[in-house]
């Protein structure tokens, strides 16, 4: 109830929970399960950003980093798309953001975190606190 309160979308974030809780269970698929047997962490987001109601590419690649899975994928919300426009890796900071797009700022943040020599989930946590100024997790 009060623990809402605090993100983005709070009316629809517990019926977007229980959904994928309820299709999860009725289906007899495990997260877990699917997670782990998914050839690569790119096609876990991707069923992920898909197949479950409010989750994007964003909300999956941060979800499988607080598992611990989501180390080559990047979450590109308007913090980190700032420094990467700032660090010349974009051009502009997209108004919308299909999944295409997406792909494309995602391997241009890859490309960079390796010519930098530097994790790409540690490079986007630096941008993000960079510009945001907190942690708060």
């Amino acid at each position: 109830s009060g623990y809402l309160n605090v993100v983005r979308f709070k009316n629809k974030k517990g019926e977007y929970v229980v959904e994928a809780r309820n299709k999860f269970y009725e289906s007899g698929i495990s997260l877990k399960k699917l997670i782990s047997d998914s050839p690569d962490i790119i096609s876990a987001r991707n069923y992920l950003a898909v197949n479950i109601k409010g989750f994007g590419y964003k909300e999956a690649s941060h979800f499988l980093r607080n598992i611990g899975r989501g180390d080559a994928v990047a979450i590109l919300d308007r913090h980190i798309l700032k420094n990467l426009k700032n660090c010349c890796v974009i051009d502009a900071v997209p108004e919308s953001m299909t999944p295409n797009k997406y792909f494309d700022i995602e391997n241009r943040l890859l490309a960079f975190a390796g010519e930098l020599g530097i994790p790409p989930d540690h490079l986007d946590f630096v941008m993000w606190y960079n510009e945001a100024g907190e942690i708060f997790k």
